[in-house]
């Protein structure tokens, strides 16, 4: 039966390379969009300069998002369409006219798609808070409902760009959406506010601890928990495209990178800085121009425990950059510029 469906999902792919080859640009940007880091690194600075609030939570809920859906892949060991084309040997005598992009070789098994889920968990933080602020204000329904209509939009956007590039089937997005929207509910509705740092430090060490236990855990009873990366390995039309910050344990040190990073961010300014809105703006360039060189950050891949310190403390920076260092730059330069 699955390979029933996985076919159909190959033919989808097939389908939709073929139909809309001149957007592939457009298909690029939106998997680039959907992309988990993205939420720290794009959507966090701007949530955190409309709303501290809604900041502080999109942080949150992409953390804990991204690292249920580690869990997930972990136990559900769904395959990816650019392997099982050649794994599956259904393919040797007619080959499907699909093409593979430098985003389409991730490492980590394919269901349900850690795109899908994280897009529609932090993006549902973003546009239920602003339906609901156009609603107090406008008291249109249709109005409020715009913040929606474009919340399904990328949805579908992003789940496509994930088929057509080869990194997904259709069902692993269905599912990783449904479970990201599930999970923004419920996380949005409980974010932490107002704790102190240990909170914050027993958050991050506990999903840290808590993966690699349940990953040996689960290497005792004889599941290979690295299959994924090897298929990965073995079927990527280029080597090069093969990267370190797509394994599993890439997503975990940036989550609780990011957890333990809001809460020194909180714990060093606890209200955050009061800007007004031209100010506001000026930090939001500052601090993107500031997370898109902390990005491109070189790390040496060997030793990986080298590379994984490293990239857990390059995501403890993030909100320190927006949150913190930004803010305190402009608030200084604007109270001494009106002293002037």
């Amino acid at each position: 039966m699955m390979d029933a469906i996985y076919t159909q999902g190959i033919l989808m792919a097939e389908t939709l390379q073929q139909k809309t080859k001149s957007q592939e640009k457009l298909w690029l940007i939106a998997t680039h969009l959907g992309d988990p880091k993205a939420a720290f690194l794009l959507i966090f600075p701007l949530a955190y300069f409309l709303s501290k609030k809604t900041g502080a939570a999109i942080v949150w809920v992409a953390a804990i998002t991204e690292w249920f859906n580690l869990i997930f892949k972990w136990m559900l060991f769904g395959e990816r369409p650019f392997w099982w084309i050649g794994e599956s040997h259904l393919y040797e005598n007619n080959p499907p006219k699909v093409n593979q992009f430098a985003s389409t070789c991730e490492t980590g098994p394919g269901s349900p798609s850690g795109h899908a889920m994280v897009t529609a968990a932090v993006w549902w933080v973003m546009v239920s808070s602003l339906g609901s602020r156009l609603y107090s204000r406008t008291h249109s329904v249709l109005i409020a409902a715009v913040p929606y209509l474009f919340y399904l939009l990328l949805l579908v956007a992003v789940g496509l760009s994930r088929i057509f590039i080869l990194a997904h089937f259709p069902h692993q997005v269905i599912v990783g959406s449904l479970t990201g929207l599930i999970l923004g509910v419920i996380l949005s509705r409980r974010v932490p506010e107002h704790r102190p740092l240990r909170f914050y430090v027993c958050c991050s060490l506990g999903l840290l601890i808590g993966t690699l236990l349940f990953h040996t855990a689960l290497g005792q009873l004889g599941i290979n928990l690295s299959w994924s990366i090897s298929l990965a390995k073995k079927w990527c039309s280029h080597p090069e495209w093969i990267r370190l910050d797509t394994a599993p344990f890439s997503s975990l040190t940036r989550d609780c990178g990011a957890i333990l990073g809001l809460g020194l961010a909180q714990h060093w300014k606890p209200e955050g800085w009061t800007l007004p809105w031209a100010p506001r703006a000026l930090c939001l360039a500052l601090s993107s121009m500031a997370l898109y060189h902390v990005n491109r950050l070189p790390l040496p891949i060997q030793p990986q425990p080298l590379f994984y310190g490293l990239f857990f403390l390059k995501f403890i920076i993030v909100p320190q950059v927006v949150m913190v260092f930004i803010p305190g730059l402009v608030q200084l330069l604007t109270a001494k510029k009106k002293k002037d």
